[in-house]
């Protein structure tokens, strides 16, 4: 962790320990732990909070479209964590010229949909993604409507 961030939180610090390079941020504000995570390393720490820290249930994936900023995307996973009565933010940071980060289905099975929907909205590629397509517009649209520059009446032919 960089500049010793959140050194006084358990989770942040067994992190740490487990890859020193794997945080490159975070916060605990109102009750709730968020850790910025390096977008090569989600599958490790996906899964050392798996199956180390018990992090047994993936709550959901989505993104944020900061446009116009850069990093343009943040893709933030909710992880929950039954055994410990705990739960935990992760985001990544993605440019915005080719999004794509690697995906954790590897973890958890149930992150396929979730990534499907972001890929489908936000038009960010899951990087060994079983099935990466469309979930909920059709296959032949154009964009991605959660994409900030997306013209709020449609692409007009």
């Amino acid at each position: 962790m960089p500049d010793g961030t959140l050194p006084d939180r358990p989770l942040a610090a067994a992190l740490g320990a487990f890859d020193s390079g794997a945080v490159m941020g975070g916060k605990f504000d109102r009750g709730e732990l968020t850790l910025e995570i390096d977008p090569a390393k989600i599958v490790s720490v996906c899964g050392f909070l798996k199956y180390d820290q018990k992090f047994i249930r993936l709550s959901t994936v989505t993104a944020v479209d900061r446009y116009p900023a850069e990093p343009r995307f943040e893709v933030v996973y909710h992880l929950h964590s039954i055994e410990r009565k705990d739960r935990v933010r992760l985001k990544c940071r993605l440019g915005g010229g080719q999004p794509e980060i690697d995906s954790v289905t590897s973890v958890w099975r149930s992150a396929g949909w979730y990534e499907r929907e972001v890929f489908d909205l936000f038009g960010i590629r899951f990087a060994g993604h079983p099935d990466l397509r469309r979930i909920m517009l059709p296959d032949d649209w154009e964009g991605h409507p959660l994409r900030k520059d997306y013209p709020t009446t449609g692409y007009r032919v």
